[in-house]
């Protein structure tokens, strides 16, 4: 009689371990299912921005990647040493930046006199950055038609305080910008700039 009850005893130990670690097993199948959510659905809305953007080029006119979206692609931006290609929106809004680079308000246009500024994230969008080099290109082709190539002139990490655009820059210029560093994992004060000017 005694065994028998040690035995029931020894079961349902047992059996709340494997409760335990079934419990830890789906938690942490949640945590990667979570940390995968914003880079998937980073790299599909860059595949249905690229649709929206050709769209744009076909028709002469703002088209939006989705009905609900409050934003519309505005320019799509190549480094081609590296294979990477981006469609930049035309809002800066945070919300916006979760899809994709975004052109930041204050700067000037694509193809205008003055430094254009795109903003994107560093772990998803912008991570490439981390790979240009100063020479390295930048192509940039707008919903407009226009297409312009740039030289990367080199980069700075400044405080997101402490960057402000060029007033005065001469001819057109184009700066990315994104949080640094790029492999940490939570968010902090500095951002990294790439310079370029047009070639």
């Amino acid at each position: 009689m005694i065994r028998l009850a040690q035995l029931k005893e020894a079961a349902r130990g047992r059996g709340l371990l494997v409760l335990l670690l079934s419990a830890l097993c789906l938690a942490g199948v949640a945590e990667i299912g979570r940390g995968l959510y914003v880079p998937a659905k980073a790299m599909v809305a860059q595949v249905l921005l690229d649709r929206a953007f050709d769209r744009s080029l076909a028709v002469h006119a703002p088209q939006k990647p989705w009905a609900w979206a409050d934003m519309t692609p505005v320019a799509r931006i190549s480094a081609p040493r590296l294979g990477v290609t981006r469609v930049v929106l035309d809002s800066g809004s945070g919300q916006a930046m979760a899809f994709g680079p975004a052109l930041l308000p204050g700067g000037a246009a694509f193809g205008q006199t003055g430094t254009t500024v795109v903003a994107a994230h560093r772990d998803t969008h912008f991570r490439f950055l981390r790979d240009l080099h100063k020479g390295d290109e930048i192509t940039v082709q707008t919903r407009d038609g226009l297409k312009r190539r740039y030289r990367v002139t080199g980069s700075d990490v400044v405080r997101w305080d402490g960057y402000a655009v060029p007033e005065l820059a001469a001819g057109e210029r184009l700066d990315l910008v994104t949080c640094w560093p790029f492999d940490a994992v939570r968010h902090g004060p500095w951002r990294y700039v790439l310079h370029t000017e047009r070639i």
